[in-house]
């Protein structure tokens, strides 16, 4: 027997209705292109996005149709989020930062029809124009007044919207329809693409919003730093509509004190980014003499991506706000575990509870973890024995699109991670490693990831990475460079001997280098693969390591 619940789909174009009719005046703050920095709301948003989804079906545009973006975080961009979707066409959000064999692999493969750009990026498009077999229009994401004369036959996005009635009656879709599609950063081979439905999309958006996911709310003033091109910003524009928080949109200007600037100004209680954003962030703060910090509101601040350092979690805590710790990936929508305390853990000591932080989140409901040994025999999550980590749920994928990669999924359905990762019996996840890069030791796994956080908290380091090197006795050995803060001088024996006072002494780096900046994903990972590469002739020296 079936419920007598009305069966109402799951639809992005609710999120927006939603938005116009019950937050209409919360302010939507966009720095542009251009430079002026525009300040709308959910209302007036909402009659932009039906100009752009009239437009959009007046260029011929249809169900299942790939529309294609390559943009920073700014109004329109968020525009084209509800828009695409809301017609029952896909949003493909290309990140700028890839290499642009990457960006042509991926419009090509998409097969996207129309091309919508920020006007910084005119000069990649014009380059790959001719190499885009199935892009038909091309719109610069402006005004006629800064229309780039290097793209061929481009349109003003503002000139594009002035004609078109600002309502629109949305259609009735099924809620499993494909709404966004992104592309993995593809570190190995050409990047994948995962795609995303309706569906997946709202359910990740209820996530967002409760209080042991980010507690997204009407109360909050969002400073959203991680871009719109990177997994849907980490689905924050759907889960603001849905909750009716403020957005401040910074643009392309990322740096440190843009950053703090916007923050301060527009008053933010949350925000999110990865560890890179963060240590910009802080660098402006140190090097700017009787800067006033109190002019902060943030309370919580998201770090994904790549591991939180210990001292991001505790400088934030410094400024009064609280390090949520997550966990994800392109395949998870992405968010599949948050750091949140439990109720025991809030009388605990300050070093205590940051030890809490620095786990990568616990697991949230909606998605399932399992970690498995090496003939995928199921692993205790007691959190002392780590395992290939496996995840499933309403948000994960359940294969890449164009079935690029083949079957991925267990026969349970479990979706392999390429992560290593120990599991508490609580849900918290500590990830040791990528399988890739985990380094095998005279029998024993060593924590690359670990060693970093610990290098990262000396006060000379600015960044931190962790390889291993072949040797001829224990098989690999762990090293260890490090990018030193501007204006410091850290050496290896005082890096080596801060280490041992907190790691196992078999642990302990075999060497030391220093460089001047490390290599980076597009999305901010480290590129262990380029390091490896750069490094694969460094002769470690002869020491007396032991396994004891």
């Amino acid at each position: 027997m079936l419920g007598l619940m009305q069966d109402r789909p799951l639809l992005i174009s609710t999120l927006i209705d939603h938005a116009a009719r019950y937050h209409s005046d919360v302010e939507i703050v966009s720095r542009t292109c251009e430079g002026p920095t525009v300040r709308t709301n959910w209302r007036d948003l909402s009659k932009r996005i039906a100009k752009l989804a009239n437009a959009l079906k007046s260029m011929g545009v249809k169900p299942g149709d790939r529309v294609a973006s390559l943009a920073w975080n700014t109004h329109r961009h968020v525009e084209l989020y509800f828009a695409v979707s809301g017609i029952g066409a896909i949003l493909n959000t290309v990140n700028p930062r890839l290499f642009p064999e990457q960006v042509d692999y991926i419009v090509n493969h998409a097969e996207n029809r129309v091309l919508f750009f920020d006007i910084t990026f005119s000069g990649l498009v014009a380059g790959l124009q001719s190499k885009f077999r199935t892009v038909e229009r091309y719109v610069a994401l402006t005004d006629a007044g800064h229309l780039p004369p290097d793209v061929d036959g481009v349109l003003a996005y503002e000139d594009l919207l002035a004609p078109e009635p600002d309502t629109v009656e949305w259609p009735v879709l099924d809620e499993r329809t494909a709404s966004a599609l992104c592309y993995t950063s593809g570190t190995t081979g050409n990047p994948k693409g995962v795609l995303y439905s309706h569906r997946s999309t709202l359910l990740h958006s209820f996530m967002v919003c409760t209080a042991d996911g980010f507690r997204l709310s009407s109360a909050d003033s969002v400073l959203l730093v991680v871009p719109l091109f990177h997994v849907n910003a980490w689905g924050i524009p759907y889960a603001a509509a849905m909750c009716g928080a403020k957005l401040v949109l910074p643009g392309p200007k990322l740096d440190g004190k843009s950053l703090f600037d916007l923050a301060a100004e527009e008053r933010c209680t949350f925000s999110l980014g990865v560890p890179t954003v963060w240590l910009g962030f802080f660098q402006h703060i140190d090097s700017t003499p009787g800067i006033d910090t109190s002019a902060l509101r943030l309370e919580r601040v998201v770090v994904g991506g790549s591991a939180a350092p210990r001292a991001i979690i505790e400088r934030f805590r410094g400024l009064g706000a609280f390090v949520i710790h997550a966990w994800g990936m392109s395949e998870t929508s992405p968010v599949a575990t948050v750091g949140n305390l439990l109720p025991r853990h809030r009388d605990l000591p300050e070093k205590e509870q940051v030890d809490v932080q620095v786990r990568q989140g616990r697991v949230v409901y909606g998605v399932e973890l399992k970690i498995v040994d090496e003939n995928r025999n199921p692993l205790p999550q007691d959190g002392t024995v780590a395992g290939d980590l496996y995840v499933r749920g309403p948000w994960v994928t359940s294969g890449y699109f164009k079935g690029v990669g083949g079957n991925m999924l267990d026969e349970d359905g479990w979706f392999p991670t390429g992560d290593v990762a120990k599991i508490d019996a609580d849900g918290y996840v500590v990830l040791t490693d990528r399988s890739k890069d985990v380094i095998k030791s005279g029998g024993e796994w060593i924590s690359s990831i670990d060693l970093e956080n610990a290098a990262v908290a000396h006060s000379d380091v600015q960044e931190a990475a962790v390889i291993g090197l072949p040797h001829s006795k224990w098989q690999e050995r762990p090293f260890l460079i490090i990018v030193p803060k501007p204006g410091t001088a850290p050496s290896r024996e005082e890096i080596l001997g801060f280490l041992s006072e907190r790691v196992a002494k078999w642990w302990l780096p075999d060497d030391v280098a220093f460089v001047s900046e490390l290599p980076h994903t597009a999305t901010g990972k480290l590129q262990k693969t380029k390091l490896r590469e750069q490094f694969r002739d460094h002769i470690l020296p002869v020491n007396q390591t032991s396994h004891s």
